[in-house]
């Protein structure tokens, strides 16, 4: 009896003391909630008399990406009017590449992806970072929005498979990437995400709704604690108020062109010299600060950082990797990500961001024999489709040539005179390069575990160093949502009218952008477009 009572006595727990918790973002009495930088205070409004006109519009969208054109078309699709307002001139993307878990390509190739183990993974390159819900969300809806998209190009393209994934064991990418290939006599004009782009515009204009450009939101209006409205700045300097009868939606990208909003949300984003973004500098988080303005609740930081190795050069391959000492710093046997990252942690000095990958003359049939087992973005062409062998058609020795004429690929016919060429210490280098050719003899890797099935020699000349180094590509976070796309506010509930699609969204991408799938942040912003057309009509 005395054991039991013990027992029951020491289930009574005292009240947690909530002071504990100060320090998160969304904690309203927290110092980190008060203003630090410029964009977290809200803009003054714009006087009344200075609204030149009033627009309206069932659904009214800001942004005019592949998530905001989405968005506008699915909702064109079920009846609603649409305006969609972007800040810039013409049709905003970048990459080529767009995901889903199955795909009638896949089927015909039997290549079959287990989805449990596929969402096991995601948590755990994200850190465990991620609403489980939104994640199903993507893994259950991705194969239905691309073939919507296809379907929306009525017979004028094709889909394929990407076959450049990663195929390592541990840092596996799986062979679920694809890409729009357009039929011969097309009308369409552009490839890749341009390609998503201009469909989606076609839907939204054919059925006589609207696309604005050159017109900037500054900030939402709310009606009685609902979203109803936004005020935007046209290029002819008036402004006009933007209204939506049955909601808004922000679609307006990722916030990696705002030092400031990197320095709170993902200070590592700063580090990188270059950004692949395009238009370039057009990313500023508009959506994320007008959403913050409104009583958003955020994701905590550091957010996912996407970067890819297209600074310099668009290869690495797996060969031998020495930074600007001359020293290898690798496991050379790994994803682009993960190279982009250490990269970013080697001693650099002025602006150098780089490093070098270091082949000798076998190396177009060293690739070649072993692509089967590493492959990857930069190791393979942008669009090599799944299957494709490796020959002499795929474009990579001219590519390696380009970058030799433009001073991105160093060539000599010694190691002394390539390490001058490449302005790293000469004694250090050479004896890096004879460390790995021991290693190679050894056929194991002993200093970083790299599979032995990817050591190469380097001992015969002309040597190589292929300069290559990452871009900030987006980074993914942003206002919290539930599986409708609501954005919610800081008490976790949804605020009125208000959605938010593509990568002003968080909640889905963790610690780290989890490229076991290339082209999943194309795919989600459809699927996330979809989903908040259906909310917006079931409501209404």
């Amino acid at each position: 009896m005395d054991t039991e009572k013990t027992s029951n006595e020491s289930m009574e727990f005292e009240p947690v003391d909530r002071s504990l918790f100060v320090g998160s973002v969304n904690d309203p009495e927290n110092i980190k909630s008060k203003p630090m930088y410029s964009w977290e205070a809200p803009p003054e409004a714009v006087p009344e008399e200075q609204i030149a006109e009033i627009l309206e519009a069932d659904v009214v969208i800001i942004g005019g990406g592949i998530a905001g054109l989405a968005a506008g078309a699915r909702c064109t699709q079920l009846g609603m009017s649409v305006i969609v307002v972007d800040k810039y001139k013409g049709l905003v993307a970048h990459g080529a590449h767009i995901a889903c878990l199955d795909s009638p390509v896949m089927r015909k190739l039997g290549i079959k992806i287990d989805k449990q183990e596929f969402a096991r993974r995601w948590m755990h390159t994200s850190g465990s970072r991620v609403n489980e819900d939104l994640l199903w969300l993507f893994i259950n809806k991705s194969e239905e929005a691309v073939l919507w998209l296809l379907d929306l190009a009525k017979g004028e393209a094709e889909l394929r498979l990407y076959g450049g994934y990663y195929k390592g064991p541990q840092f596996t990418e799986y062979a679920a990437t694809h890409f729009f290939e357009k039929k011969e006599g097309s009308k369409y004009k552009t490839f890749g995400a341009f390609l998503f782009c201009e469909i989606l515009q076609e839907v939204i204009l054919e059925g006589g709704n609207r696309i604005i450009r050159n017109t900037r939101a500054e900030y939402l209006e709310k009606d009685q604690g609902r979203v109803t409205a936004f005020i935007a700045k046209g290029n002819d300097g008036k402004y006009r108020r933007f209204k939506g009868k049955k909601a808004v939606i922000l679609a307006t990208g990722d916030i990696g062109g705002d030092p400031e909003m990197l320095a709170k949300y993902c200070p590592l984003a700063l580090k990188p010299k270059k950004n692949g973004y395009f238009p370039a500098g057009l990313n500023t988080g508009d959506g994320h600060k007008m959403a913050y303005w409104v009583g958003a609740a955020m994701e905590e930081p550091s957010w996912a950082l996407s970067l890819h190795l297209i600074s310099y050069a668009m290869y690495s391959f797996f060969f031998l990797h020495v930074n600007r000492r001359g020293e290898r710093f690798m496991n050379e046997d790994t994803w682009s990500q993960a190279k982009a990252i250490r990269i970013l942690m080697q001693p650099q000095w002025g602006d150098g961001d780089w490093a070098f990958s270091v082949f000798d003359s076998k190396w177009f049939d060293e690739i070649g024999e072993r692509v089967h087992l590493a492959g990857g973005q930069f190791t393979e062409p942008l669009l090599a489709e799944y299957g494709q062998p490796w020959d002499e058609s795929n474009g990579v020795r001219e590519a390696i040539d380009a970058y030799i004429r433009k001073g991105a690929c160093h060539v000599a016919d010694t190691l002394e005179e390539l390490a001058e060429k490449m302005e790293v210490p000469v004694d250090t280098f050479v004896t890096t390069v004879n460390r790995y050719n021991e290693l190679y003899r050894l056929g194991t890797d002993l200093d970083y575990g790299k599979r032995s099935e990817l050591l190469t020699s380097i001992d015969k000349p002309p040597y190589y160093a292929l300069k290559f180094g990452p871009a900030i590509l987006n980074v993914f976070g942003g206002a919290l949502t539930d599986t409708k796309m609501r954005i919610l506010d800081r008490e976790l509930n949804p605020i009125p009218g208000l959605y938010a699609v593509g990568n002003v969204a968080g909640g889905l991408h963790g610690v780290d952008y989890p490229l076991l799938l290339n082209g999943n942040s194309h795919t989600r912003a459809l699927v996330w477009a979809r989903e908040a057309a259906a909310a917006i009509a079931e409501e209404c």
